[in-house]
């Protein structure tokens, strides 16, 4: 594939980064360039509402819901100018998880009532998929779906739930048939946070901070209007949501913003005598580190393609995933490796803004431990890589 720029490219690479010069919000800029993982909810909602003003909120959605017609390339050049600024992640499970599920499979009341509080960052949504005994073996779930009327009534418990604590809306995998192979008997619900019989509990990770959850459903009753799609199909929905989350984990864009920075750190710390940056090994596995992402954005670039010639992410989605998050997670070691022993510390209330003590390193050093503690999992979430493996060997190479 040709990645040169032409002059249309050009022309719109240009654009988008004079938008973002001039339109996001510094006090946005500044927390997430420091801890993109801990954007407060507010701010992400803020700027999903500039992003949807501009027309730009949703860029994988359909043009006639909200998307922006954009070719592969052009969202490709988006995407690195978007890191490149320092811009907040748009709030993943709604714009890049459910709402591709709802554009694709969600009736015209579904579209109506949802699609428009996703896009303009008014309804923030929470995924229940994974749960105690149900992680990588998703089709053994057990939290059950029985129908009562217009409605089910809902039992059992999500775990690892990122943001429910914030979220107005959770999209719920349930079983409705116990009857059939556990694939075969699983539906796609929507429901509201507010229902009565959800239950939010925290889990505190090993970052010291709030990011996961369990949910508990105790009888809860949710429309079966709720449900997308067939009763018994949601593993078909699932798998097309967890095609569009495994492209998304990639993290592309971020990961060459976070080369950057590392290069800029690494060129201050000092070892040995010198910069770490001159020492042979770092540079070394600073350079392996670079060669993966290149191969991990070619084929991303691929799959782009893909899409714009109206096919869906595909198993090939899985390879994004591993070479995605390992890179970011070699990346991570090597900011702790470069800042040393200023990563030893990192107080819980280092992020918050009231904190009154001065920082214990640079201000560069702020937030990095936490990064890396909770990143750790980037190989697990969204499906672990040892399964997206097996998905590759089978789906790919018809072992």
């Amino acid at each position: 594939m040709d990645i040169a720029f032409n002059a249309e490219e050009l022309a719109f690479r240009d654009d988008v980064r004079e938008f973002l010069a001039t339109k996001l919000p510094r006090e946005i800029q500044e927390r997430t360039r420091i801890a993109p993982s801990y954007v407060p909810s507010d701010y992400t909602r803020r700027w999903q509402n500039i992003l949807y003003r501009q027309g730009w909120g949703a860029p994988n959605w359909p043009v006639d819901l909200g998307g922006t017609g954009w070719n592969a390339m052009q969202k490709y050049i988006y995407d690195a100018e978007y890191q490149a600024a320092d811009c907040p992640r748009q709030s993943p499970f709604g714009i890049s998880m459910v709402g591709p599920v709802i554009c694709a499979f969600g009736t015209d009341a579904q579209k109506e009532h949802h699609l428009g509080p996703i896009i303009r960052g008014e309804k923030q949504w929470c995924q229940g998929y994974s749960e105690p005994g149900s992680g990588s073996d998703l089709a053994s779930l057990v939290t059950r779906a029985i129908p009562d009327g217009d409605d089910y009534v809902v039992n059992g418990s999500k775990i690892w739930t990122s943001h429910a604590h914030h979220a107005d809306w959770i999209f719920c995998l349930v079983r409705t048939n116990t009857e059939v192979k556990k694939q075969e008997g699983i539906s796609f619900l929507l429901m509201d946070m507010t229902t009565p019989g959800i239950t939010v509990k925290p889990i505190i990770s090993m970052d010291g901070h709030h990011y996961l959850n369990e949910v508990f459903f105790d009888d809860v009753h949710v429309p079966i209007s709720n449900r997308i799609g067939e009763e018994n199909k949601g593993w078909t929905y699932a798998k097309f949501l967890l095609g569009h989350e495994r492209t998304g984990i990639a993290g592309v864009g971020k990961s060459k913003r976070k080369v950057e920075r590392l290069k800029q750190i690494a060129g201050i710390e000092r070892a040995d005598g010198g910069s770490v940056l001159e020492k042979d090994s770092f540079r070394s596995r600073l350079s392996e580190a670079e060669v993966a992402l290149q191969a991990v954005e070619f084929t991303q670039l691929r799959i782009l393609a893909q899409e714009r010639a109206g096919k869906p992410p595909g198993p090939e989605a899985s390879t994004l995933k591993i070479g995605g998050t390992q890179v970011e997670q070699s990346l991570n070691e090597l900011m702790i490796e470069a800042i040393g022993h200023y990563a030893a510390p990192y107080p819980a209330d280092e992020l918050d803004p009231e904190r009154n003590e001065p920082p214990i390193g640079p201000d560069y050093t702020i937030g990095l431990m936490q990064e890396r503690l909770l990143r750790r999992a980037a190989t697990i979430y969204g499906g672990s890589n040892e399964i997206q493996r097996g998905i590759i060997a089978k789906a790919v190479l018809e072992m």
